[in-house]
């Protein structure tokens, strides 16, 4: 069930209005009965493996906190397990082939896995949010008495397939309180669904037709038209990804409950490191404190922060999918993060090199190659084949000057069917770096804090017929659905 499905916007409205109706001791449980029927309207049968997770982590955290002389077994035994689970669906196929190209020099056949393996759709948010549960309990968190809560916790389905990852500490006790509709509720809710909506549909969508037509044939064109693709991806991934988290947050917002933001204008970023306080911030604060903090830290010498920085997201990098374009992409910015923490170092030495990177002129300049530098990683990351990604850096980077092909405005693709696609972008995209800075001084200067209800009602109108009159007429699912 997509949330820009019509099953969605009947299924949702009715789940609200029930929960707002029954007392509050039935609340958990309709939420908890709506959760799974949500995961199961995609494939029954993995109800048994969010059950089974859902009950051997709730035991784990009672066994950590009651038992102190093995809460350490038993901690690393749950973490264990949840990862175990997590590598035989997400990467048992990965390891396989890797091994069978490893031994083939050596004349050693090694068998292809003889049956299907389906990745169960959010396996890496939940198991994430089970571990973090784990670890904290160890840690010396209090574990949640309530089975039903801490089931409703992990299933909760706004945040169910592509996250946010939730903290338990933060989300449990909203449930367990007592709740009271309030107009604001309905007000946020629906503002929020309806503008990731927009993100979604109207500008994630039909950049995604854009996209696929470069990335599937990047032979055809130039250097210069591979980087109007990357940066028309840039936009695609971050309307796309925000547009499903606004979504989670407003539907979420309609049971009086709040789950953590994960996007703050991302492309406004001045450095690397403050591209990830600003991109997918529940996960990079996930990888924050339960990998990069147990391996050490920054609490250490320099070269192993370093190590630190760079295993974190080389490995970050293989959670997004059992692929070498994505573990590539994790050691790029794991690189990138080392080379930005050498760049400071050397500002503390050049006092003049300080200053201008903190003039408003450094500034502009610092967020302008963070943004190309942010694009190169997508390239990795979005490229359809190794050879591919290289052919087209290569390209960008006008380095392989006889690979270079016609201008993407002369050129007629099956995936791209609307003649007025390619003249359009170059509209599209200039629109979407200015909504950034916009949205930036808009949120700075807290304009829309005090917004009069008639003019949010247009607001929300406009977006919905825009929505109904230009949306594509098929729209792909939420790219981290595949993750």
């Amino acid at each position: 069930m997509l949330f820009n499905s019509i099953k969605y916007a009947l299924f949702l409205p009715v789940v609200a209005i029930l929960f707002w109706i029954l007392p509050q001791r039935f609340r958990v449980p309709l939420l908890l009965a709506a959760s799974y029927f949500f995961y199961m309207s995609w494939r029954p049968i993995y109800i048994f493996l969010i059950l089974g997770l859902t009950v051997g982590n709730y035991f784990a955290g009672l066994l950590i906190a009651n038992q102190p002389q093995r809460k350490k077994f038993w901690m690393v035994t749950a973490v264990a397990a949840n990862l175990a689970v997590l590598v035989y669906f997400k990467y048992a196929y990965f390891a396989d082939e890797t091994l069978a190209a490893m031994l083939k020099p050596a004349g050693i056949a090694v068998p292809a896995i003889p049956f299907e393996i389906v990745l169960p759709l959010g396996i890496s948010f939940f198991v994430f949010e089970f571990i973090h549960y784990v670890v904290d309990i160890y840690r010396g968190g209090a574990p949640v008495k309530s089975f039903m809560g801490f089931s409703l916790f992990a299933s909760f389905f706004p945040t169910q397939i592509a996250g946010p990852i939730k903290r338990y500490q933060d989300f449990v006790p909203q449930f367990l309180a007592e709740a009271k509709f309030t107009p604001q509720c309905l007000d946020e809710g629906v503002t929020l669904i309806l503008f990731g909506l927009f993100k979604k549909v109207m500008i994630a969508d039909n950049l995604s037709f854009f996209v696929q037509g470069g990335f599937s044939h990047p032979e055809l064109f130039t250097g210069l038209d591979l980087w109007i693709f990357t940066y028309a991806f840039a936009f695609q991934i971050y309307f796309d990804f925000s547009g499903y988290t606004d979504i989670a947050r407003g539907s979420a917002k309609l049971f009086g409950y709040k789950v953590p933001i994960n996007f703050n204008l991302p492309y406004l970023a001045n450095n690397m490191a403050n591209f990830w306080h600003r991109w997918h911030i529940s996960l990079s604060t996930w990888l924050r404190d339960y990998l990069f903090i147990p391996l050490g830290g920054s609490r250490c010498s320099k070269w192993l922060n370093y190590r630190n920085l760079f295993l974190t997201m080389a490995l970050g990098g293989l959670w997004h999918g059992a692929a070498a374009h994505f573990f590539f992409w994790g050691i790029f910015h794991g690189l990138a993060l080392i080379v930005h923490k050498e760049f400071q170092n050397l500002q503390e030495l050049v006092a003049p090199l300080k200053q201008f990177v903190q003039s408003k002129t450094g500034h502009v300049l610092s967020v302008i190659l963070t943004f190309h530098a942010v694009c190169i990683s997508w390239v990795l990351f979005r490229a359809e084949t190794n050879e591919a990604c290289l052919s087209i850096l290569k390209k960008m980077f006008f380095l392989d000057p006889a690979a270079q092909g016609a201008s993407m405005l002369a050129m007629k693709l099956p995936e791209i069917n609307y003649p007025l696609v390619y003249p359009s972008i170059y509209i599209l995209l200039p629109i979407l770096v200015a909504s950034h800075f916009i949205m930036g001084y808009v949120n700075e200067k807290k304009l829309l804090d005090n917004v009069p209800k008639g003019m949010k009602a247009v607001y929300c109108f406009t977006l919905m017929v825009i929505i109904l009159a230009f949306s594509p007429d098929k729209s792909p699912r939420f790219i981290y659905f595949q993750f």
